[in-house]
């Protein structure tokens, strides 16, 4: 009797979650997660990202742990915590070195079982971290050596939070191996998983990279929407209107103007930008793109600031997250609309019917109304277009707009209804 494939995999958010959920419906799989308490509302069936609907969770075999020592001898280890940046825009790899210890201490088991186990790794990083600082850590933790104890393997992430289409188990995976036995073996784990096919990169670099230059590439055209919003707004045109017209082209690309937050395209470019400059070369254009669309959110607040004549007044912020319709606050950029609105003088309140009012207050210092309000607004600012705010149309949100105020609409969702967007 063939004895089945053991995977954990470590860390279950976002992307952690959704992949070990696919995981088990073909491999004895452990979720491990040092949140204890998002581990206990996993095990009751919620998911507080919203990636997986009850029914299914309810219904997976996947197992959870939240302590090491939980998760039995495996074959495949995949770490998929997060890589932020710190306050200064340096990759902060912590998380991602603090699982690779926690991994390190269980390969010695797993190896006394007669198996030689691989570390693969999903979490976004710059070419060169998995072999060069998490293979040492692991060896260091193991005291085990790499490469012939046990092997290091790379399969970049590419979940996009809210997005049915595209899950894990349908889209193209990349994967690279420290060798072409164990580059074998991750394929044939991740083409179990999904039907949209494996891509084997030429080596563990190559893959790293890959993963850093698709979302730098976004948040390079995203930057140039940006620009033109800028140049378009001092000459009174309509961005919206040119792309109409624009995007008749065949060839034309089609990205829009807004705020770039969330956990990767803008943080990805950081870790890209971080290796050219320690390899001496100056990463200008990413980091051109880094300035426009970082300074993105004070541009916005700075123009609703002037359609108000420059005067602080009653503010009401529709949404909060990074995007419509997940309850991710991550690098949310409308927080920075809402501090520049507020040191101008404008009292501001916040709606999101998606996001945690407990994180928000944590990460941001806002406190989220629960319900949208009774009373009326010198500015209504749809930030974000939930799917709340746009399913009875535009009525509901200019009844919260007071005589003689403005409707504002960030990403053109309410069309000519809006008396003011980008």
């Amino acid at each position: 009797m063939v004895r089945p494939i053991r995977v954990t995999v470590v860390g279950l958010g976002y992307v952690g979650l959704p992949l070990a959920v696919a995981l088990a419906r073909h491999f004895e799989t452990t979720g491990l997660d040092i949140d204890r308490q998002r581990v206990a509302e996993l095990k009751a069936g919620h998911d507080r990202t919203g990636e997986i609907e009850h029914e299914r969770l309810a219904a997976s075999a996947l197992r959870f742990a939240s302590q090491p020592d939980q998760c039995e001898p495996c074959d495949f280890y995949i770490v998929t915590v997060p890589t932020p940046i710190d306050a200064v825009n340096r990759p902060d790899l912590r998380l991602v070195e603090a699982a690779s210890r926690t991994v390190g201490a269980l390969l010695p088991a797993a190896v006394a079982t007669g198996l030689a186990p691989v570390v693969v790794y999903e979490s976004t990083v710059y070419p060169g971290v998995t072999e060069d600082i998490c293979a040492p850590l692991l060896e260091d933790a193991s005291g085990l050596t790499c490469g012939t104890d046990f092997f290091v393997a790379y399969s970049p992430e590419r979940i996009n939070p809210g997005d049915r289409e595209h899950t894990v188990e349908r889209i193209t995976k990349v994967v690279a191996g420290q060798n072409l036995e164990v580059l074998e073996q991750v394929a044939a784990v991740y083409e179990a998983v999904t039907s949209g096919g494996v891509f084997r990169a030429s080596s563990i670099k190559a893959a790293e990279a890959a993963k850093v230059i698709e979302n730098a590439q976004r948040d390079i055209n995203i930057a140039f929407m940006n620009e033109i919003a800028q140049i378009f707004a001092k000459l009174d045109l309509s961005v919206w209107d040119v792309l109409a017209a624009a995007r008749t082209k065949w060839n034309f690309l089609p990205f829009s103007p807004g705020l770039v937050g969330g956990h990767c395209i803008g943080i990805d470019p950081y870790y890209l930008a971080h290796r050219a400059e320690a390899l001496g070369h100056d990463p200008r254009v990413i980091l051109a793109g880094r300035g426009v669309n970082d300074g993105m959110a004070g541009w916005v607040a700075d123009r609703l600031h002037g359609a108000l004549d420059r005067k602080p007044g009653r503010v009401l912020v529709l949404g909060l997250t990074f995007k419509e319709n997940v309850p991710d606050l991550r690098n949310s950029k409308v927080a920075d609309v809402v501090a520049r609105l507020a040191s101008l003088g404008h009292a501001v309140t916040v709606h999101d019917p998606h996001a945690d009012s407990g994180e928000a207050e944590h990460e941001y210092g806002l406190r989220l109304i629960p319900e949208l309000p009774q009373d009326t607004f010198d500015l209504v600012f749809l930030a974000v277009p939930h799917r709340e705010y746009l399913a009875t149309g535009s009525g509901p949100l200019r009844a919260l707009v007071a005589p003689g105020g403005i409707l504002a609409d960030l990403r053109g969702a309410l069309g000519s209804d809006a008396d003011w967007t980008l």
